[in-house]
């Protein structure tokens, strides 16, 4: 079984994410108190206890789900890491891509993520924007709708996520007409998400010198596998190429269509695998590559699957 390693990005925590794992696995709980060691704070309670709110803060939730892939990984690695033939994360996830494919230390990681989400907040308080997902048949480019409606604000194309979901990031005003825009080009619905920033937009540049500085100081080294982009949708193998794009993801659209075609198209026989809480990727493979085979493994019960069939 040829292995294809995706982990989730923001909105994929809940309290008690890793709790069960932390019980069972010896290997598992030593991943949590490490991230705790690392940030010197209690961030297993916050991901087995909650409360949401709290969990659910951008500076928490990026570590929160960041410990929870790498906790899953460590259960997992010595049956799997022959057969992984590249990984991929959305948005936050390719962090937790790097630190699999062994390109980032778990403490190193850890921090990371942590800065980026803290930045991240910071600059969505400075500089207050909002996101929104459009959702259905588009009969318009969703960067047309976007460009019209950048005449009252500036809003961009954040997320590809499939070809009928797709996130905007921007200014309020933007934001809010290019919503009024979509649905008059066919969309089923236009939501605004419960974030602190505009994420993944040219709003979050005043966060990119936090960021570089902060991937400057981590431990890199060159993966074992290849990390597909969000960025360029391309095989990334070098660690210095693979923190530059990091740092462009910031404020680049996540072309998550364009990876899972990409990886699909690269290993046809490949198993998708989605390392961490929930089945949110999963779930959008079944409209991206629905001749792949995939699985879930964030608890006990299907890391405990994924064990068996390797």
């Amino acid at each position: 079984m040829q292995l294809l390693l995706l982990f989730p990005g923001q909105g994929s925590q809940k309290p008690g994410m890793g709790k069960d794992l932390a019980e069972r696995f010896p290997a598992a709980r030593e991943v949590f108190a490490a991230a705790d060691d690392a940030l010197g704070a209690p961030l297993s309670s916050l991901c087995f206890e909650g409360p949401a709110d709290e969990l659910t803060r951008t500076h928490n939730a990026q570590p929160a789900l960041l410990a929870h892939g790498a906790a899953v990984w460590a259960v997992v690695r010595s049956a799997a890491a022959s057969r992984v033939a590249a990984a991929a994360g959305h948005s936050l996830g390719e962090f937790s891509a790097y630190h699999a494919a062994g390109a980032l230390p778990l403490a190193d990681a850890v921090r990371l993520v942590r800065r980026r989400g803290e930045l991240m907040y910071e600059t969505g308080v400075q500089r207050p924007g909002a996101m929104a997902a459009i959702l259905g048949e588009l009969q318009r480019p969703i960067d047309e709708i976007c460009a019209e409606a950048s005449s009252v604000g500036t809003v961009v194309p954040a997320n590809y996520n499939a070809a009928e979901q797709v996130v905007i990031s921007g200014e309020v005003a933007g934001v809010e007409r290019g919503m009024e825009l979509a649905k008059a080009a066919g969309a089923k619905r236009a939501v605004r998400l419960q974030v602190s920033g505009a994420f993944h937009s040219p709003l979050m540049e005043p966060a990119q010198p936090g960021l570089a500085e902060a991937l400057g100081v981590a431990a890199w080294s060159a993966p074992a596998w290849p990390v597909f982009s969000n960025v360029t949708a391309g095989a990334v193998t070098d660690a210095r190429a693979g923190s530059d794009l990091l740092l462009r993801q910031l404020t680049s659209p996540v072309r998550w269509v364009a990876v899972i075609h990409a990886m699909a198209a690269a290993y046809p026989d490949g198993t998708f695998v989605e390392m961490g809480p929930g089945n949110v990727l999963t779930g959008l493979l079944k409209r991206l590559a629905p001749n792949h085979a995939a699985k879930t493994c964030g608890t006990v019960p299907e890391v405990e699957a994924l064990l068996a069939a390797l």
